[in-house]
This record gives C-alpha cells, structure tokens and sequence, in this order.
C-alpha cells in the first residue's frame, strides 16, 4: 500500500512538474508551413522545435501549424509575418517574390553545380545580404532566418521524349507557375510556357494540355504523375529548390540575447535538418520511378554547358527587369565563386 502511495505520488509531482514546465515558457513562437507531414519543410520545424525547446530549458515554446490553418499563401502569410499574427514562415521563392522580387534569384538556373555547391552559399553571407534587404524593404518588419530546402532540384520532365540538350525542348509545352522568371527560362530553351495551377496539372498532363514540368522526382511521384503519361524526367538540375525561412522580426529582436542564439542556432538545424531530407526522400523516389519504366537520363558535363548557354539570356533579363535584380545578382554569383574555390580546395585536400 505505502508502495503505491509513493508511486501515485511520484506520477502526480512529474505531472505537476509538466505542467510548471509548459506554463513556464516566457516565449510562445508560433510558426507554420503550408504543406504537410510528408514534407522537408515538416521535417525541418520538428528539429527547429526540439533544439528550441531543448535549449532554452522550456522558456520558449514552439507551436506548429502545418497546412493553411493561420494563413493559406505567400502573400497572406507573410503580411501575418509583418504584423506578427504569426511568427515564423516559410515560403519558395515564387511564395515571396511578390513582396520581395529579388529572391527569384534562387530560381535563376544553372548558377549552382551541386549540393555541396548550394549548400556553402546558403550558409554564408549571401543569406545576410538578402535578410537586409529584406528587412530594408518590409521596414524592419519581416527577418529572413535562413534559407534550407524544399525537394532537392527542380529538373525537367515530359511526356513525349528524352530530353538530352535544348534542341529537344523545341515546342514542348512545359508548365511553370504564373510568374515572368521560370516562363523566360522555358522560352529560352525554345519551349512554350504554358502557367497551370498545381492541383490540374495531374490531368493537364493527361489531356495534353502541358506536355513538361520543372519540378523535383519527390513532387512528382508524390502526386503520381507517372500515371498521367510524365515518362521522362533529364537530371539538368536547374535549380536548387530553396526554402525561405522568415521571422516576424520584433518577436526576435524582443527577446534577449541569450534567447535569440537559441533561435539563430535552431534554424541552423533546421537548415540541416532540409538539405538532409531531400537527399533521402529522392532516393525511392528515383527507384520508383525507374521501375515503374521512367526514363531517367543524366545530361553530359558538354551537354549540361550547352543548357547553360542557351538559359544564359534569362540572367540579363533578371537584373534588367526585376527590382533590385542586379545588385542580389551580383551577390548570388560573388559568393558562388566563392563556394567553389572553397569546396575546390577542400576537395584537393582530401583527396592527397
């Protein structure tokens, strides 16, 4: 009987503990993604939550809504941001160009070689850069955190042929969003620009509405798209699929410095927590689609230059037309060429 009086008495106090510990938090940050479980982006804030949490010793609290529950698009979310109905969002970069332009940048193709590449520049200075134009422009309303990923490489995919140099783009019908950047690099590479919303594209593919798309394998073989005739996917990589992380930027700068490096270090891994995800998540997907009879084809380095130089006219297009496009331009392209003397030289040691 004495037994389970101290048991009974030993669950009350770690539950009366809990419940110190939940009230205890002196910061509530209340962040969402408007995707799902499945999702890099899920992936992402569970770690961010966890490290917080963890770190701050329960004075912070992280609350997570995934899907559309606080706000439903880009433009919503992140005037939610700015007037701190909520604190922490992530969008693509189509997702936040119409407030800030300038970040079609990341979609810009060909100007990053490989993970490894992308990786270096999204966690260096070039993100600085972009945060303080952001905050510039949103008038210190709106912090960019980080920029992770969302789905590896955007490549292209069609249903017709094999896609092996851009001659053979000539009249596709490839699907992009409504937005000038990815439907001047369709045109570039001689193929017609045919905008879709996301949820048609299953059955534009099957009427033959859009022929192309330009999306990551884990996107389309999550929405099945194999099934509506898509046969051919050519590893191009024309774009690191970025996720930019953003915060409302009062909640962070109000709390104190000790706080603030919890938060700085929780997106850190968060943004490693992204760039791992897709790596893994990619894998059955490229066996999948393979064994249900795709045509998976990887383009030579000769015929990877010539996308290059046929996609080339689309950078002159960005800084001339997009606000501020020349000076993140010059930014993106600095610190790539940075990246690889870096990743360059660390190759050559590791391989002696």
């Amino acid at each position: 009987m004495l037994k389970q009086t101290i048991k009974s008495l030993s669950v009350a106090a770690l539950l009366a503990a809990s419940a110190m510990t939940a009230s205890a938090a002196d910061y509530t940050i209340r962040a969402t993604a408007n995707s799902n479980e499945n999702d890099e982006d899920y992936d992402g804030l569970v770690v961010f939550k966890n490290y917080v949490e963890a770190a701050s010793n329960g004075a912070i609290e992280v609350e997570l809504f995934i899907g559309t529950q606080l706000c439903s698009n880009g433009a919503e979310c992140l005037q939610g941001v700015a007037e701190g109905q909520v604190d922490v969002y992530i969008s693509t970069s189509g997702g936040a160009s119409g407030i800030f332009p300038y970040v079609q940048v990341l979609d810009l193709p060909y100007l990053m070689a490989d993970d490894r590449i992308a990786e270096h520049v999204l966690s260096g200075d070039f993100v600085r850069t972009m945060r303080d134009m952001a905050l510039e422009d949103s008038g210190n309303a709106i912090r960019l955190m980080t920029v992770g990923n969302t789905g590896g490489w955007r490549n292209f995919a069609n249903t017709k042929r094999r896609v092996a140099n851009p001659a053979d783009m000539d009249g596709l019908k490839i699907r992009t969003v409504v937005a000038d950047l990815p439907q001047e690099l369709v045109k570039a590479l001689g193929a017609s620009p045919t905008p879709i919303p996301w949820p048609e594209l299953f059955t534009s593919f099957q009427t033959g509405v859009v022929e192309g798309s330009k999306n990551g394998i884990t996107d389309i073989m999550g929405m099945k798209f194999p099934d509506a005739g898509l046969q051919y996917v050519t590893l191009d990589g024309h774009a690191y699929m970025g996720a930019l992380w953003w915060m409302n930027n009062e909640k962070f700068t109000g709390m104190p410095e000790d706080m603030r490096r919890v938060v700085v270090d929780g997106f850190y891994a968060l943004q490693q927590a992204t760039f791992a995800s897709p790596k893994r998540k990619s894998i059955k997907a490229y066996e999948d689609f393979v064994a249900g009879g795709g045509d998976l084809y990887v383009p030579t380095p000769d015929e990877k230059a010539a996308f290059k130089d046929a996609a080339s006219p689309v950078y002159d297009w960005f800084k001339s037309n997009v606000t501020r496009g020349d000076e993140i331009f010059t930014a993106l392209t600095d610190a790539v060429a940075a990246a690889e003397a870096d990743v360059n030289a660390s190759r050559a040691a590791d391989l002696n």
